[in-house]
């Protein structure tokens, strides 16, 4: 048997897409499969890796825990827009500058992880910004590149007027 699908709209990086889904459909393979948005991986399927986060009305979110039926009309931001951010632009280009990626993998859900917390706390202390990417696996680089990145980019940003992703960014 098969479930009926349904059709819903997505807010995905500021642009409105209306697909069919079944009720199951998990929202990552939703942006993968049907919205062609890669940024989000699938690493695990059971929410342990973060490779899938994204944010959904602004809040760090896994999408592979969640059903695409249940963020219809809500905001949701992946890594392609994240990287457009002022605040995510700084955290992308600290994670080259020291050496942050490796494989690659993780990187999406580490940015997206990483901006999130720089948009809610400029100063966050080493143990802050551990405590905010414990959601997100990383198998290459034991997070001390990680971990320097974001306070590098916590010190690019002070001073700066905060910005956060808008709606539909």
């Amino acid at each position: 048997m098969t479930e009926k699908e349904t059709p819903i709209t997505l807010i995905v990086n500021g642009r409105t897409h209306r697909v069919f889904v079944s009720p199951s459909a998990l929202l990552l393979n939703v942006l993968r499969d049907q919205l062609n948005v890669m940024g989000p991986k699938y690493g695990c399927g059971i929410g342990e890796c973060g490779a899938c986060s994204v944010l959904i009305d602004g809040e760090l979110s896994l999408s592979c825990l969640t059903l695409a039926v249940s963020v219809m009309g809500h905001v949701i931001t992946t890594v392609e827009a994240v990287v457009e951010d002022p605040v995510g632009k700084i955290v992308a280009d600290k994670f080259l500058s020291h050496a942050a990626v490796q494989c690659g993998f993780c990187t999406p859900g580490m940015l997206v992880a990483a901006t999130s917390l720089l948009q809610s706390e400029r100063s966050p202390s080493e143990e802050d910004i551990r405590q905010h990417l414990r959601g997100n696996l990383c198998r290459c680089t034991g997070y001390a590149a990680l971990v320097r990145s974001v306070q590098d980019a916590a010190e690019s940003l002070d001073g700066e007027p905060d910005h956060e992703m808008r709606a539909g960014n």
